[in-house]
């Protein structure tokens, strides 16, 4: 059967529709689009809604099946996920932002120190991306390393808050791992310094 121009031009409406709605319910690990030049914004103070996460990235209780003792923090870059283990089969699952392309890294750390409302002082590669950044800024609400952080051994990276809520689940950090203000407060307050943390590229099979 022949389709007259008005039947192509709504076929092919139809199949980038449900194309469409298909690439919006991939895991955010399988989207290119997620791995983005987001700049910093020193002083912004996001709103009580944008805290708000999409239902995937809110922290909850998820089944995670490890050989990791209770307690470790293991991270999923690709899946954007950061767990606290509870158990053999359990674990408290956070959303994060992590590392933009080429500046992911998988390893074993250990939380080396905490602070809350930490200073932040940009690096220099994130300086020659961003000049317009400030070379020093003191901990506060617009703070781009957020709330909290852990310090990840003795390497320049850390688990932290964020001033940007919007950036959960994207890779646009200089190798750090951001979480919204108030899931860094609350693994802050479950994790001691030596903590054990495992990144990963891939997940455990």
């Amino acid at each position: 059967m022949r389709l007259g121009l008005t039947g192509i031009v709504l076929a092919m409406a139809a199949a980038f529709s449900l194309s469409t709605a298909d690439a919006q319910m991939r895991p955010p690990a399988t989207l290119g689009a997620q791995i983005v030049d987001v700049p910093e914004k020193p002083g912004y103070v996001p709103s009580p809604d944008e805290e708000q996460l999409d239902p995937q990235f809110r922290r909850q209780p998820v089944f995670f099946r490890t050989n990791e003792a209770p307690g470790t923090i293991v991270i999923h870059t690709n899946e954007r996920f950061l767990y606290l283990v509870l158990g053999p089969s359990s674990a408290l699952r956070y959303g994060i932002g992590v590392g933009r392309d080429g500046f992911q890294w998988a390893g074993l750390q250990k939380v080396s120190r905490k602070a809350e409302w930490p200073d932040w002082t940009p690096p220099s590669e994130m300086i020659e991306r961003q000049p317009y950044l400030p070379r020093f800024m003191a901990g506060g609400p617009g703070n781009p390393m957020g709330a909290a952080a852990l310090y990840l051994g003795q390497t320049v990276y850390r688990i932290h808050g964020t001033n940007m809520p919007n950036t959960i689940g994207m890779a646009v950090s200089s190798g750090c791992f951001r979480l919204v203000n108030s899931d860094v407060q609350d693994l802050y307050n479950r994790v001691p310094v030596g903590t054990k943390v495992v990144i990963r590229q891939a997940p455990e099979l």
